[in-house]
């Protein structure tokens, strides 16, 4: 059985077919109920941009358990840079192969410095799961239902800098996953968003997807 495990803002701890995956792995941040030090054993760190809130301490975890740092092409290179031994730099578009599961980066709405900003689709036998990274909501969401069609969705709904409560309702609205968890809210004032009303939203648009809340450090088993 694998899991979703939210440490807060963008940062998740994920297990699926028995690898152990960390997702924009800010660890330090002020929700995170965990540190670096407890952290004992990763297999791959996906990377959506280089925002510091979202690469926060990839490379180091990197570096510390060998583990593979998936990432847009130029956000790799640096990597690399930093010493990091197994790389795996790829851009929008075809299957990954990633140990045995397939990951597919896919677009966001977004900014970054190195490359373009990504949402990550990572496929194995137990679940699809889509870490949407920063974005707004955008029509071609639709391609990502059609061709991925994601189980367990990732998505921010704090505003400001992505997707608020609303436009996030309508995002999943367009995805049609089974399941949707709300991230990169309240973790500073500016990006309030509020999950209740992420909630009743849902239910008003896409009533068969269930909206799982979390607190930081809760897992959602699948």
């Amino acid at each position: 059985m694998g899991y979703v495990k939210w440490l807060g803002h963008a940062c998740f701890e994920i297990e699926l077919d028995g690898a152990l995956i960390y997702i924009d792995p800010w660890i330090t941040n002020p929700k995170s109920p965990i540190t670096i030090n407890d952290i004992k054993k990763v297999d791959y760190v996906f990377v959506t941009h280089d925002h510091g809130d979202h690469l926060g301490e990839a490379f180091e975890i990197a570096k510390k358990f060998n583990a593979a740092f998936i990432s847009i092409y130029e956000l790799a290179v640096k990597a690399q840079k930093e010493g990091i031994k197994n790389v795996i730099g790829a851009n929008i578009g075809g299957p990954i192969k990633v140990g045995d599961l397939t990951a597919y980066l896919v677009p966001a709405l977004h900014s970054c410095s190195a490359g373009a900003p990504i949402g990550i689709i990572i496929k194995g036998k137990e679940a699809t799961i889509y870490h949407a990274g920063d974005t707004g909501v955008f029509l071609d969401m639709q391609l990502i239902r059609e061709l991925y069609q994601p189980d367990i969705a990732l998505l921010p709904i704090g505003g400001h800098f992505t997707m608020g409560p609303i436009e996030a309702a309508k995002a999943v609205e367009l995805i049609k996953p089974k399941v949707v968890i709300p991230m990169h809210y309240q973790t500073f004032d500016v990006i309030s968003g509020d999950p209740e009303t992420f909630r009743k939203e849902v239910e008003k648009r896409a009533p068969n997807v269930k909206v799982i809340i979390l607190k930081p450090g809760e897992s959602y088993s699948f």
